[in-house]
């Protein structure tokens, strides 16, 4: 049976899976989710243990008509021998809590585990559909995901991929790992702005009829590598299951038995991956939304409102410094029963006025399965320096984001359900700003940074991170946040004739 989909705005889309990965988004401008979760169940209890034997479970129920052995080998591929972890992520205690760590990939952050896959998924998707033209992969970034999607795309024949990044809004071992990227079908962007300014500037690409046209006069097609396209969505449910199995294995969780997770979000793709996996039969108890200062979903899941008219904050957990939370469409079409048309209200009112109310019932449903918690600079930064004095563990700021906000929801009488802190990235990706949370106020780079930091605290330096200050600078274009359609129908013309 194939199973369906629709779009968040409310349309049923007669395409499968594969189908949905090369288009990105759905023709009426919304995001392209599940509609029968019925028939995508798993039982928890059955699962074995290994990443990549619950990837095949999970990804099945995704993948249409892919035979297991191909679907395994995908996997496989996509995993075998580029995670420093021994089962893709690992699980470590965090007192009585648990941090689930997604940074052993190519670029050290969690972006890995999904866009690792997400190449593979493209072409299958172009195989199957017998589709001469390359697909145009656009990728807007807030630190992590450009790296990580330039790593696995690089030099694949049947892809180009374009990548745009807020300028002076990433870290600067973040912007290093982009403009030093390699690959014969890789091009790096600044746009000046912040990444709202980059996310909404690639919609407008996907949702502009000329520019369509003239990439199909390219032989090109759109798609995307950002958390808009489901098939980058769905390679991150695996690893809730996959904690749950662990911990279950463990003797902490009895069958049955709820889980929490505390997760750091911004653009609400990681955290809705939770709570696709409880639709699909998981045990979860709540969803703990941490944001930073940019605490616009704090406010929503607080009040109702969301409202993105308010000053941006830039942050030492930039990754999160977002204010349009993209996912959080998805989550409103599922928790209105697909409730196409209040939906498209919802995103219309956003778009030209800057913010929308949901109704109280709404609301109390949203509340019964989600927490929520901001936390600031200093915040983050203590919450490194106790994590660090109890166990010598570094938290990178995004991740002392989630854990901050779940000690904080505790202080206040947050149920005592185990909890799950996904640590998203590597502390080295941010060094100046932990070695300051640690030793205090440096006069250094964050290149010395780094050094120092893995000095004073004996955590080995991620490969993928070492020598990248001595790696030439590659990509050095830079635009205006409004001249993107121009820019992609400039570079895709010079693909055309490569």
């Amino acid at each position: 049976m194939k199973k369906q989909l629709c779009s968040t705005r409310g349309s049923y889309i007669d395409a499968d899976f594969w189908t949905a990965v090369r288009n990105g988004v759905a023709d009426d401008g919304g995001l392209i989710i599940p509609a029968d979760w019925e028939n995508r169940q798993i039982d928890v209890e059955t699962l074995p243990l290994g990443y990549p034997d619950i990837a095949q479970a999970v990804l099945a129920c995704f993948a249409d008509d892919l035979d297991a052995p191909t679907l395994k080998a995908l996997i496989h591929q996509a995993y075998d021998g580029r995670f420093d972890a021994e089962d893709v992520v690992r699980l470590s205690p965090l007192g009585s809590d648990f941090l689930l760590e997604l940074y052993h990939g190519p670029t050290a952050a969690f972006k890995d585990i999904a866009l690792s896959l997400l190449p593979l998924f493209l072409g299958e998707a172009s195989r199957r559909q017998k589709q001469p033209k390359k697909t145009l992969i656009l990728t807007a970034t807030s630190g992590d995901t450009g790296k990580a999607a330039l790593e696995g795309f690089k030099n694949r024949p049947d892809c180009e991929l374009l990548v745009f990044y807020p300028d002076h809004l990433v870290s600067e071992i973040q912007q290093r790992q982009m403009v030093s990227s390699e690959g014969r079908n890789v091009g790096v962007c600044a746009i000046r702005g912040n990444f709202d300014d980059a996310q909404s500037a690639v919609k407008r690409c996907f949702a502009d009829p000329q520019l369509r046209a003239a990439l199909n006069a390219c032989q090109l097609e759109l798609s995307s590598a950002n958390s808009i396209n489901i098939g980058r969505l769905v390679p991150q449910i695996v690893y809730y299951f996959w904690a749950y199995r662990q911990l279950r294995q463990r003797g902490v969780l009895t069958a049955g038995q709820t889980l929490d997770f505390s997760v750091p979000t911004g653009n609400f793709g990681d955290i809705l991956a939770g709570y696709y996996a409880k639709q699909m039969g998981l045990p979860v108890g709540k969803l703990i939304v941490a944001s930073n200062a940019n605490n616009v979903l704090t406010e929503f899941f607080t009040t109702g409102r969301y409202n993105r008219r308010r000053p941006f904050m830039k942050t030492t957990s930039p990754s999160m410094d977002i204010l349009i939370s993209s996912n959080l469409e998805r989550l409103l079409a599922h928790e209105t029963g697909l409730d196409g048309q209040q939906v498209a209200a919802y995103m219309d009112q956003l778009q030209k006025q800057g913010e929308y109310q949901i109704d109280s019932a709404l609301l109390h449903r949203l509340q019964k399965q989600f927490a929520c918690g901001d936390c600031t600079d200093e915040q983050a930064a203590e919450t490194i320096r106790q994590v660090y004095a109890e166990s010598c563990r570094v938290l990178d700021p995004h991740t002392a984001v989630g854990v901050h906000v779940l000690r904080q929801l505790r202080s206040e009488g947050f149920e005592k359900n185990p909890c799950v802190v996904l640590a998203t990235a590597s502390c080295y990706k941010f060094s100046k700003d932990v070695y300051e949370a640690l030793f205090g106020p440096a006069d250094m780079d964050e290149w010395m940074a780094m050094e120092q930091l893995n000095q004073r605290t004996g955590i080995p330096i991620p490969a993928p991170l070492q020598g990248l200050r001595d790696k030439p600078v590659r990509h050095t274009d830079q635009i205006e946040k409004d001249a993107i359609l121009d820019y992609v129908r400039q570079k895709a013309q010079v693909m055309n004739h490569d």
